[in-house]
C-alpha cells in the first residue's frame, strides 16, 4: 500500500514539474517571438526612414533644379524680410469656465 501511495506522489510530482517545465518554455517562446516583433518593427522603421531621407534629398534636387531653371539666387528664395513680415498667427486660447455657485 506506502509502495502504490508513493507511486502516485511520484507521478504527481512529475506532472507538476512537466507542467513548470512547459509553461517555462512557453514564456520563453513569447518573449523571443515578442523580440522578433520588435525586431522586424524596428527594421521596417529604419528602411521608412531611409526612404525619407532620398525623397528629401529628390526635392532638394528638384528644388535646386527648378531654381536653377529659373534664374532665381538662393537669396531671394530665402528673404528674411519676406519672413519677417508675415502676420503673427497664434491660436486663441480657449474659453474658460468658471464653475457658478448655486
Amino acid at each position: 500500500m506506502q509502495a502504490v501511495k508513493e507511486k502516485l506522489q511520484d507521478i504527481s510530482a512529475m506532472r507538476k514539474a512537466k507542467a513548470e517545465a512547459k509553461a517555462q518554455e512557453k514564456a520563453e517562446k513569447e518573449l523571443a517571438k515578442a523580440r522578433m516583433e520588435i525586431a522586424h518593427e524596428a527594421r521596417l522603421a529604419r528602411e521608412a526612414e531611409a526612404k525619407m531621407g532620398l525623397h528629401v534629398a529628390k526635392a532638394g534636387m528638384k528644388a535646386e533644379r527648378e531654381t536653377a531653371k529659373h534664374g532665381l539666387s538662393s537669396s531671394n528664395l530665402h528673404d528674411d524680410n519676406a519672413i519677417n513680415s508675415l502676420p503673427d498667427v497664434t491660436s486663441p486660447s480657449p474659453p474658460t469656465t468658471t464653475p457658478s455657485t448655486i
